[in-house]
């Protein structure tokens, strides 16, 4: 557009010949600089995603006993939870009071849906990911018939953000034991470190999205993962 507006507004005279080329050159260079750092951030942000994978370790245990379960009961916790630095309770106080600060009211509507969305998005999203891997072992997350329960603890949540030209991914740890529920027998513990997803057109502006999409890669990831170290195929 530049360049067309400076080619329309001069005549073409030797002066205004070298003008235009000089004006051009400087604008291509600009706009070649711009591109250039456009292509280091996104190489910056696949390297950052390399280093920072999702992981699911078996801390202790076996998953043996689950192999021939068709039913496994969750239960999800967020005991002690950190988001960012903060604690979850320094983290919802300073969102609230700011929110309230700008617009009444505000912030509380905020904090509702905060605690709403772990029942409401969050948990179903694991459930609905670890389900659809889990078909294909024929085994289903569900109460009715479960000898076996996972507990759950979101020990840390990165909310992420997004600004458009710049984004950051939301990511959770969890902490997981899964016990027999006759006996209340310990039989396995493990941990899933920086779960994480990304929308691919990058429109996830909304933390509550970022967050549950982040679930649905754990869910899905764990179920990969019992299919594999439980050997259940």
């Amino acid at each position: 557009m530049l360049q067309k507006y400076i080619i329309n507004q001069c005549k073409y005279t030797t002066e205004y010949k070298s003008f235009i080329f000089a004006t051009l050159l400087l604008t291509l260079n600009y706009e070649e600089q711009i591109m250039k750092k456009l292509f280091l951030i996104t190489i910056l942000c696949y390297l950052s995603a390399a280093v920072y994978a999702q992981s699911i370790v078996l801390t202790s245990g076996s998953l043996e006993p689950l192999k021939e379960e068709k039913v496994i009961k969750f239960e999800f916790t967020y005991e002690n939870m950190l988001v960012g630095k903060m604690t979850e309770e320094e983290y919802v106080l300073k969102k609230v009071s700011g929110y309230n600060e700008k617009d009444p009211g505000r912030g509380d509507e905020w904090r509702e849906k905060w605690f709403a969305d772990r029942i409401n998005r969050f948990e179903p999203k694991f459930i609905e990911l670890f389900d659809k891997y889990m078909e294909k072992v024929e085994k289903v997350s569900g109460e009715e018939g479960a000898n076996y329960v996972i507990l759950l603890n979101t020990e840390f949540t990165e909310p992420g953000w997004n600004v458009g030209v710049m984004r950051m991914n939301a990511s959770i740890d969890m902490r997981g034991k899964i016990l027999n529920i006759a006996s209340g027998e310990q039989i396995a513990t493990f941990v899933i470190k920086k779960a994480s997803a990304s929308n691919f057109m990058g429109t996830d502006f909304d933390t509550g999205f970022r967050i549950q999409e982040t679930y649905g890669k754990a869910g899905r990831e764990f179920a990969k993962f019992l299919i594999k170290k439980g050997k259940f195929k």
